[in-house]
């Protein structure tokens, strides 16, 4: 009898903690995005939350990308924006290293990258250098304006 209870007690627990990592597997798995040479709409928007609890070199960004792109061909240009109403950040993680793109007057205080970008997965963190989270539009686009 106790063997019986012990076994419907161990299969309710393990019930329980799959149920609860397959439903938190969402919010921990980034979005992949892919990307092909001459892709449409050009330029595409992507939409989340800036931010997070994790401190780094290029501001608060959460512990699990934002982002996931897929480059499937080598493209010679492309950039990527980024706008929020607070001080974003974008930290890129891929085949060609990582790095940090600051907001600047140049760009009118929204983080950009561009140029060549080679086929593979790359990450993407928009963080904050100030603390909480904002809305940001993630802009990813072929032309050169």
């Amino acid at each position: 009898m106790k063997t019986y209870k012990l076994f419907n007690i161990f299969s309710l627990v393990l019930a329980l903690t799959a149920s609860l990592l397959l439903s938190n597997a969402k919010s921990v798995i980034a979005d992949m995005v892919t990307i092909n040479p001459d892709f449409q709409p050009d330029p595409m928007v992507l939409n989340g939350k800036s931010g997070g609890s994790k401190p780094s070199d290029c501001g608060n960004i959460a512990a699990t990308p934002n982002q996931v792109i897929e480059v499937t061909k080598p493209i010679p240009y492309l950039k990527l924006a980024v706008t929020s109403d607070g001080k974003p950040t974008l930290l890129v993680e891929g085949p060609g290293g990582r790095f940090c793109v600051l907001p600047d007057n140049y760009s009118g205080d929204k983080p950009e990258i561009s140029g060549f970008w080679q086929a593979g997965k790359y990450l993407l963190y928009v963080g904050e250098l100030v603390d909480g989270e904002h809305t940001y539009t993630l802009s990813i686009s072929q032309q050169k304006n």
